[in-house]
């Protein structure tokens, strides 16, 4: 970087280190709008019931199928920064509200695709961004007015909404079943603090085993362990199990640093052993004293304190994880004990049953049948590894959007019927301005209907003949009229049960503005020199924003 000061002829000064990147102006904008719109065209053909899967596969040949948004930026190498940016409306949907990632990304791309068309009239990214920020304020009062109340009861609501998250992915054709078995694990695991209901969604663990079709999902009321009964001779299936769950090492402990023991006769070896044997068997006494008769242990149980165990008709297992040890206490109603010796009947767990079972290839133990289980778990079955890994998603999905739903309260109804909306209240909103300010709120109002346009198009349906129907129908006050992509006709959304969380729709208008104002606000890149192919590890940037490893 170098510039000539005066006009006397003077040497340039360099600030920068050689080869350093530079993009500044228009040139810079124009460069970062259309690397973000190159992120958003990548996921838009994913978006709706009818939108497409995407094929990833990593350096190591690992394949991924998926229409997840949040899945295929992180699985996709994006280098160039504007492009990371957009990724990172997608981690915050995602981390927010579970889903809407796409719809975020989309509507992030639509909204920098009208800047860019603003900024060619010599509008300046400040007017169009303090615009943005007043459509974003405005859209998000007309969503909050426009949501349906729902509570726990409203099981066919919560149903629908799960449904909703789980057309058009490969758990699809199950979607009836596994909506209801979402359901029933967020009405176990849901909590009510200060009148509103919390639904930890880290309470609902999914497990997944392929083999099996999609309907052999189920729900167990307790939690799945992927462990094995450590001793042969012990037993397989427990009724009425009382549960001990151990985080200390059940074994005898090691000598600490450089002590030794010194044995010079057969007498003290003979004593040393049966000390040694004592301090397994009081191990043993200790749970059998308690009233345990099933032992889940965090860490590692002795060889002989196995063979004990097995004698006194315990089944154990050894090496369970932290996170399911905490899952099995909510479960059960167990308290996690680090010492053996202070083991006592209150500190037990109940389960109905607690056995070891072969599911595919794998033995795995059940503690099922909780009474009041805090946390359950999720069996995923289906046909191959693909296959399950998407079920998984879908399902993740549908937990995090009936978890959205509760946290909030209400829903808005689907089909591109909320957009439309909004898309309606700011064209009126915008003639309450008489500056600039109305041109941005205008460009919002048009870049939120892209996600009715997109989901016309990706159903195969006519963008502009849809939205126009959608239009009319929205002035003539029916509000939850949106798009039937089956059929191509605008229904009520709410009658034919496509519905979707009002917190899902906030946060995506919220990201989407907040990413879309902080790309327009960018007039300068200065990238350090270093790295591969370009200035600090950056892609060179083209004219119009490719890039590479994109397309």
């Amino acid at each position: 970087m170098n510039g000539n000061i005066g006009q006397g002829g003077y040497q340039p000064i360099f600030i920068l280190p050689e080869g350093t990147g530079r993009t500044k102006g228009r040139d810079a904008q124009t460069n970062n709008i259309a690397a973000a719109k190159l992120v958003a065209d990548t996921v838009k053909t994913t978006l709706g019931p009818k939108g497409m899967d995407k094929m990833l596969v990593d350096s190591l040949g690992d394949i991924t199928i998926t229409n997840d948004g949040v899945t295929i930026l992180e699985e996709m190498q994006i280098e160039h920064p504007a492009a990371k940016m957009m990724v990172e409306v997608a981690k915050a949907q995602n981390e927010a509200v579970g889903d809407g990632t796409t719809t975020a990304v989309v509507l992030a791309g639509e909204l920098l695709k009208k800047a860019g068309e603003l900024l060619e009239q010599d509008i300046h990214p400040i007017m169009i961004t303090k615009g943005f920020k007043l459509a974003k304020e405005r859209a998000v009062e007309v969503l909050e007015k426009y949501g349906v109340d729902v509570t726990m009861k409203d099981e066919k609501a919560l149903a629908q909404i799960a449904n909703t998250a789980m057309t058009g992915k490969s758990a699809e054709r199950a979607s009836d079943y596994l909506s209801n078995l979402c359901v029933q694990a967020a009405k176990k695991v849901s909590e009510t603090e200060n009148g509103r209901i919390i639904v930890d969604t880290d309470n609902i663990k999914i497990e997944k085993k392929h083999g099996g079709s999609i309907s052999d999902t189920m729900l167990i009321d307790g939690i799945l362990i992927d462990k094995e009964v450590v001793h042969s001779g012990m037993p397989k299936m427990l009724r009425d199990a009382r549960i001990a769950l151990i985080d200390a090492a059940m074994e005898v402990k090691e000598l600490e640093g450089d002590a030794k023991i010194s044995i010079d006769s057969p007498e003290k070896m003979q004593a040393f052993m049966n000390e040694e044997e004592n301090m397994i068997k009081k191990i043993v006494s200790d749970v059998a004293n308690s009233g345990a008769n099933v032992v889940l242990c965090q860490k590692g149980i002795d060889d002989m304190v196995q063979h004990f165990l097995s004698k006194k008709g315990v089944m154990a297992a050894r090496r369970v994880k932290k996170s399911d040890m905490e899952k099995l206490a909510m479960a059960t109603g167990a308290k996690i004990v680090s010492n053996i010796s202070e083991l006592s009947k209150t500190d037990l767990g109940a389960a109905g049953n607690v056995e070891e079972r072969k599911v595919g290839t794998d033995r795995m133990i059940f503690v099922e049948k909780c009474k009041q289980p805090k946390a359950v778990t999720i069996l995923i079955r289906g046909g191959t590894e693909h296959v399950v890994d998407e079920v998984e998603r879908a399902l993740e999905d549908a937990i995090r959007d009936i978890a959205a739903t509760l946290e909030l309260g209400k829903l808005v109804p689907g089909g591109g019927a909320s957009e439309i909306e909004i898309s309606r209240a700011l064209r009126k909103y915008a003639e309450s301005f008489s500056g600039r300010e109305q041109l941005a709120v205008l460009a919002f109002a048009d870049a939120i209907e892209v996600i009715p346009r997109v989901l016309a198009e990706n159903s195969g349906l006519d963008p502009i003949d849809k939205l126009a129907m959608l239009r009319a129908e929205h002035e003539k006050g029916k509000k939850s009229s949106g798009l039937n992509v089956f059929t191509g006709r605008v229904i009520d959304m709410h009658s034919e049960g496509v519905v979707e969380p009002l917190k899902i729709k906030l946060q995506a208008v919220k990201s989407a503005t907040e990413a879309a104002e902080m790309i327009l606000r960018i007039d300068d890149i200065i990238a350090s020199s270093g790295g591969s192919g370009g200035a600090g590890g950056m892609p060179p940037m083209p004219p119009g924003g490719g890039m590479p490893g994109m397309m």
